[in-house]
C-alpha cells in the first residue's frame, strides 16, 4: 500500500540504490509511475505492505517500507531487488553497484568508482568537508540525519 513518504516512521527500513547517471526528466516521471505501480502492489506473504518512495536529484531511487506495520520479508525484499533490475535494464544505468561514490562539488553531484574517490581524496581534490551521499543508510531517520552529510562524518571518512 502506497503511502506519503513523509508519513512513514523514522524506523521504517530504506534503500537507496544511485545510478551510474543523471536520469531526465522523463525519465523520473516514468520511474516514478512505475515505483507508485510497483509499490500499490507490493506484498509480503499477501499482505500489502506500507511503502513508499522518492527520486532524488534525478539519480537516487529511495524505496522505504514500515516494518511496524508489516514487515519486508526475503520474497518481498527479492521482489524489490529485481524491480530494480528491471530498470536498470530499460534504462541502460547501473544501480545496484555499491563500489561507487556520489558526491557533490559545487550545485553539481559527481559519480565515481570507489579507487577514483580514494585518490581524490590522497590529491585533496575532495575534503573530509566534501558533501557525500552515505547510501547505506538503514532507516528513514538515518536518512534524515545522515545520507547527505559531510564525508568526515560518514564511512567516506576513512579516506582523509
Amino acid at each position: 500500500m502506497y503511502v506519503l513518504f513523509e508519513t512513514l516512521p523514522d524506523e521504517s527500513s530504506i534503500w537507496v540504490y544511485q545510478s551510474n547517471r543523471k536520469f531526465s526528466d522523463e525519465e523520473v516521471a516514468e520511474i516514478e509511475e512505475s515505483l507508485k505501480k510497483f509499490i500499490e502492489q507490493w506484498t509480503a506473504h499477501g499482505a500489502g505492505l506500507e511503502a513508499s518512495y522518492l527520486v532524488q536529484y534525478n539519480r537516487f531511487i529511495i524505496i522505504a517500507v514500515n516494518q511496524e506495520a508489516q514487515g519486508a520479508t526475503g520474497c518481498s525484499i527479492d521482489a524489490s531487488v529485481h524491480f530494480i533490475q528491471e530498470l536498470e535494464k530499460k534504462y541502460n544505468v547501473d544501480l545496484l553497484d555499491r563500489m561507487n561514490v556520489s558526491f557533490k562539488q559545487g550545485e553539481y553531484i559527481t559519480y565515481k568508482p570507489l579507487t577514483d574517490f580514494k585518490k581524490l581524496a590522497k590529491d585533496k581534490s575532495v575534503s573530509a568537508n566534501t558533501i557525500v551521499f552515505n547510501n547505506l543508510v538503514n532507516t528513514v531517520g538515518e536518512w534524515k540525519d545522515y545520507w547527505e552529510v559531510p564525508a568526515a562524518e560518514s564511512w567516506h571518512s576513512r579516506f582523509f
